[in-house]
């Protein structure tokens, strides 16, 4: 008997989360926040825009959840109570048109465009020269780790009353948790240092203690590099990444959305991600190693990174346990661009993957910014 072919423009649900399409807006840092990390008309106006052009599932930008550890400026905060009512605008206007959302929490470590000061320690997994920032951290102590395990918690449980349908940690591309996994970064001696699982120990740690903050009724995400891209030795790679995937899936993750590469590798931002992929081959370039883990797990995935044509994604789709497709640089160029693909699946989406909407402020598409 056949199967019926899936699409990306249905609705899919989940144990705990029903989406109207397979569309996620993968978190972006739009640096539009206030100096405190709150919510300006120009940021909402942005996550407004999103629901309205159709995707299904937005995941806000990283928000910081400690007032000290802010890792760029103009980003939004989640470190005390202020946030929780701000958002209540933005997430009804969401739910009004069925579109899910989550925030996203992060710590930075050294991985910060905001120097260390009297009132700002910069901690990390050790003390290493940070080669984009110039930051060598302190080495975090067991009470440093037992700190940033309890912000995310706090942070978790803020997300949760603030009325969103999911957070999701942030333990990619070279921010703090992410600089546990890589061993440039982590050269620790105790249990949270060596072995890839005792690299990953902290991130364990976390999960857990988001899950006891939000319950079990609550949507807990992450996501998590599977390769640094890193010279050999000196980055996560992606075979021993496989075990922890395997671990991460025990733990009772509702979506795990794998990336990769490491903006603390040396390489810079516009180099780190990749860029235009004008064969069909190299879009959705992560689908490889996203596939491989996903035969390892039951956890469902959230296939991200240079998804740009509706016929390949959805190859990935009847063919690969991935469910879910996100997306960040074409929604910066093109907000509706998932109503666009509605209309005509067929549709050349006009960002080009340049990476030059990280180089400016605030982040946005070269090719919708006004001439001056």
């Amino acid at each position: 008997m056949n199967m019926k072919r899936k699409t990306l423009f249905e609705q899919v649900s989940f144990p705990k989360l029903t989406l109207k399409n397979r569309f996620v807006r993968s978190g972006v840092w739009m640096e539009m926040a206030d100096e405190q990390g709150h919510l300006t008309p120009d940021l909402i106006d942005v996550y407004k825009a999103l629901v309205d052009g159709g995707v299904g599932f937005i995941i806000t930008e990283y928000t910081y959840i400690d007032v000290n550890d802010q890792p760029n400026p103009r980003m939004i905060g989640m470190y005390d109570d202020s946030f929780i009512s701000e958002w209540k605008e933005i997430i009804d206007y969401a739910h009004a048109k069925g579109t899910k959302i989550a925030c996203q929490i992060a710590s930075g470590g050294s991985q910060s465009g905001l120097a260390a000061s009297k009132h700002r320690r910069i901690v990390g997994p050790s003390a290493v020269l940070n080669r984009v920032t110039g930051i060598t951290p302190e080495e975090m102590t067991k009470d440093d780790i037992l700190h940033i395990i309890e912000s995310h918690k706090k942070a978790a449980l803020r997300v949760k009353k603030a009325g969103f349908d999911a957070v999701q940690i942030h333990a990619a591309h070279g921010y703090l948790l992410s600089q546990f996994l890589t061993p440039y970064y982590n050269r620790r001696k105790d249990e949270y240092g060596g072995s890839v699982q005792n690299r990953a120990r902290l991130i364990y740690e976390v999960v857990a203690g988001v899950r006891s903050a939000v319950g079990e009724d609550f949507p807990v995400m992450i996501k998590i590099n599977f390769d640094d891209f890193m010279s050999e030795g000196e980055g996560l790679s992606f075979p021993e990444s496989l075990e922890m995937f395997k671990h991460l899936d025990a733990l009772g993750l509702d979506f795990i959305e794998p990336s990769g590469t490491n903006l603390s590798s040396g390489n810079g931002i516009t180099q780190s991600f990749p860029h235009i992929a004008r064969s069909i081959e190299k879009q959705s370039y992560f689908k490889k190693q996203v596939s491989k883990i996903a035969q390892n797990v039951q956890t469902p995935l959230i296939l991200v990174g240079g998804n740009r044509n509706v016929a390949v994604m959805e190859e990935v789709l009847n063919h690969d346990n991935i469910p879910l497709f996100s997306l960040a640089r074409t929604l910066f160029a093109e907000p509706d661009l998932i109503n666009k693909w509605k209309e005509n699946p067929n549709y050349t989406p006009k960002c080009i993957s340049c990476n030059k909407c990280w180089e400016t402020t605030p982040n946005s598409c070269i090719l919708n910014r006004k001439r001056k």
